[in-house]
Order: structure tokens, then C-alpha cells, then sequence
């Protein structure tokens, strides 16, 4: 008996490795002689350094970078593969967790942190870098990404533009000739299943700008920001990106990178899954379990437990794949058809959130003895 336990994490609760075991010690109890295999997975968002880092035996790097804000603060990104690949999460550095009610203003939020975190990556000898662009704060175009990493970004007077989205509608000239040397010889994997355009009324501004603060007023001088700075790159760098399905990510750091760096956009699980190896471990498995804190009809947009089915139908289409969360929300009879066999909560009954989310280890460990034991009676 091969089982494969390819989980992502429960936000707020365990890591993806920590699920994965948890999951284990339940089957464990039904089949304690079984050939376990755990493997971490996310989809490009919170968690993926980790997941990485823990199926690759990689190592975790602390960085002093800039905050959103502009404040100093701390982030941490991933070495795998002999340190010839970086895995970032944009949030570490420019997420939306440094901001709250009385601070949150896109107008001045920026990315530079992040740009920091690529430095860094490629000084530490990186050749190339993964980069889950979720959770950001930030609606400055990826402009203080680019500054971070030597690009000069001039008013018309000739003087850097300052932190921040607004400060794009000053933006006269774009200068790249002091960016860093060996950015042309990185490859940059942007995971996002973002499809947004930069501007207009599915862009950066209107759908995600009002989710860091941005009023009425804010989206359309932001959108009117994003639309400017599109001009001015393409005539400055020679590249499109207004409409590019994605440019719009995380404020426009979609956009900023695909006009900055040797990028392409890919799907995050798609990204995890390559990297991970997993269609090589689930050769040969009877059962496939993934899961995700919460699973329900959006889970089909690109989410852990929809790639590790897709991609373990894919190896054998006879492939038991069973997904577990902590809670099953609407439509989840969509994910059938996809490759997912079977879909169970792990809470045992209507609790309060803060003691399920206490309860996840137990409550994981029982729902999997009890569907282990399912399995061995049919």
C-alpha cells in the first residue's frame, strides 16, 4: 500500500508539512505497515517558501528589507536545489499583514521590499527565482521592485520618483542602464492565477485597490497612475503591458516585472508541482491525499488540491485522490470532474473557529483513520 500525502497548509492553523503529518499518524493507526510519502504543496501563495523548502530540504534565508510602508522589517525567502533556485513570497516583504485600518494608503505603499528580496536571492547566486505575487499591500506597478533592483524611475525634473502608486502620474523617463548586471542572465517564474489587466475596471486599481484602503477617489487616480506608467514603458522599454492577462497581480507587480526582469507568468501549483517532482513520487500509489484549509467551487481556480489531482490522474487515472479540509463550502460537486474523488471536513461538528483551528492535529488524525479504515473495508 502506497499512500501519498500532498496537502497544502490550513491558513492560520498548521504548515502543509505539518497536515501531512497529522494526516499520516491517522493512517498510520489503519495501516501501519504502508509506504507513506509526504510531500508539502501550495499553489504560489502563503506557504510556498515552506513547502518548498521542506520537499527540497532547501534552506531559509532572513533578509532586512523595506516594508510597504517604508518602515525597515525583516523577510525571509528559500534556497532549493544547491541554491541555484530562490522561492519568494512577495508578502513576505510588501504583504498586506503590515498595514491595517489606520495605516493602509496605496497611494504611498511600495515594493521595494521585494525588489530587495530579489537582490538578495541573486547575490546568494540564484540563477533563478520563483516569486508567489498574493497578498500585497501595495498599487505602485512593481515600480519600487524595479528602483530596488538599480532602475531610475525620473520626474521631469530629472529627480527618482518616491515611494508609491500616486507617484507614477509624475513619471517622465525610465533608465535601466543601472540595474542589476545580472538580472539579464535570471529567470524569473512569476506564480499567479491572476488574470486581471493592469488598468481599467478589471484592473489592479478597481478590483484589488479598494482592499488596501483605496476610496472611490483613490481607484480612479490609481487606474489613471497604472495607465500613465504603462505609456511611459512602452515607450521607454519597448514593452505592451496595459491589457496582458495578469499585469494587474498584486498592484501591478505583475506588469513591473514583465516590463524589468526575464519573466513569465505560470500557474502557482503548476510551478510547486514541477518543482517538487510529484508526478515522479505518485507512480505507483493506491490513495493520494491533498487538502486545503478551506475547499470549495473556487478551489478549481488553480488551488493545491485541483493540481495534485490533475496531476496524479494524470500519472494513473485509477489514482484514488482524496482531498480533506477544515471546511467544505458551496459547489464542491464542480471538483469531481477534475480528478478529485472524494472531499471530507475535518471538523467533527459546529464549533467555534478559534477552537477548530486548536483542535486541527486531533481532528486531522481521526477523519484520517476513519476514511483509512474505509478504504481497507472496501
Amino acid at each position: 500500500m502506497k499512500i501519498v500525502l500532498a496537502p497544502d497548509s490550513y491558513k492560520n492553523s498548521l504548515t502543509a508539512k505539518q497536515v501531512a503529518a497529522s494526516i499520516k499518524k491517522g493512517f498510520q493507526k489503519v495501516y501501519p505497515n504502508a509506504e507513506y510519502v509526504s510531500f508539502p504543496m501550495a499553489d504560489g501563495g502563503e506557504g510556498t517558501v515552506q513547502s518548498l523548502v521542506d520537499a527540497k530540504n532547501g534552506q531559509i534565508i532572513t533578509e532586512k528589507v523595506v516594508n510597504p510602508l517604508g518602515n525597515p522589517t525583516e523577510a525571509q525567502y528559500g534556497l532549493i536545489d544547491d541554491g541555484s533556485v530562490a522561492v519568494i513570497e512577495m508578502a513576505q516583504a510588501s504583504g498586506i499583514q503590515y498595514i491595517n485600518q489606520f495605516t493602509q494608503n496605496p497611494y504611498i505603499t511600495t515594493t521595494f521590499g521585494t525588489g530587495e528580496l530579489i537582490k538578495s536571492a541573486i547575490k546568494h547566486g540564484a540563477k533563478t527565482v520563483i516569486i508567489g505575487i498574493g497578498g500585497s499591500a501595495t498599487n505602485d506597478g512593481g515600480a519600487g521592485m524595479a528602483q530596488a533592483l538599480g532602475a531610475h524611475l525620473l520626474d521631469e525634473k530629472g529627480d527618482e520618483l518616491q515611494y508609491g502608486g500616486a507617484m507614477l502620474k509624475k513619471l517622465d523617463k525610465v533608465d535601466i542602464s543601472e540595474m542589476l548586471p545580472e538580472l539579464s542572465d535570471t529567470e524569473i517564474i512569476i506564480a499567479s492565477d491572476v488574470t486581471n489587466p493592469l488598468t481599467g475596471p478589471n484592473g489592479a486599481s478597481h478590483v484589488f485597490g479598494p482592499q488596501k484602503g483605496a476610496n472611490e477617489e483613490m481607484v480612479e487616480f490609481l487606474d489613471e497612475a497604472l495607465s500613465h506608467y504603462a505609456d511611459v514603458l512602452k515607450r521607454d522599454l519597448g514593452k505592451d503591458l496595459e491589457n496582458v492577462p495578469g499585469a494587474g497581480a498584486a498592484g501591478g507587480l505583475g506588469a513591473g516585472l514583465l516590463a524589468f526582469t526575464n519573466s513569465q507568468m505560470r500557474s502557482g501549483v503548476d510551478i510547486v508541482v514541477n518543482y517538487t517532482g510529484l508526478k515522479e513520487k505518485v507512480k505507483g500509489a493506491d490513495v493520494v491525499i491533498t487538502g486545503e484549509g478551506q475547499i470549495d467551487f473556487q478551489t478549481k481556480f488553480g488551488k493545491t488540491p485541483i493540481g495534485v489531482a490533475k496531476a496524479a490522474k494524470a500519472v494513473d487515472p485509477d489514482t484514488t485522490v482524496i482531498a480533506i479540509a477544515g471546511s467544505v463550502g458551496e459547489k464542491i460537486s464542480e471538483l469531481y470532474p477534475l480528478g478529485i474523488d472524494a472531499i471530507f471536513t475535518c471538523v467533527p461538528g459546529i464549533e467555534e473557529l478559534s477552537k477548530a483551528i486548536q483542535d486541527t492535529d486531533k481532528n486531522l488524525q481521526q477523519v484520517s483513520e476513519n476514511i483509512a479504515r474505509l478504504i481497507k473495508k472496501v
